[in-house]
């Protein structure tokens, strides 16, 4: 269930971009299913599923929005 809640995207649960994060999941979990998790025991969670996280090559503040917007 908590797949389909993270399928709707971050938008969906009132968050402003489209990114999740583990304290913006935290969110969903505690409203859907009444349970409060640490973000390590998400983390922890979601690697058994298969999910994993993603690094920028850059920071935000080292981006050339340039070429981003290009």
């Amino acid at each position: 269930m908590l797949k389909e809640e993270l399928a709707k995207g971050p938008i969906a649960h009132g968050w402003p971009d489209q990114r999740w994060t583990l304290s913006r999941i935290k969110t969903p979990i505690g409203r859907r299913f009444h349970k409060s998790m640490a973000p390590s025991g998400i983390s922890q969670m979601l690697r058994g599923h298969g999910w994993s996280h993603q690094v920028p090559a850059r920071r935000a503040v080292e981006r050339d929005e340039a070429a981003v917007a290009g």
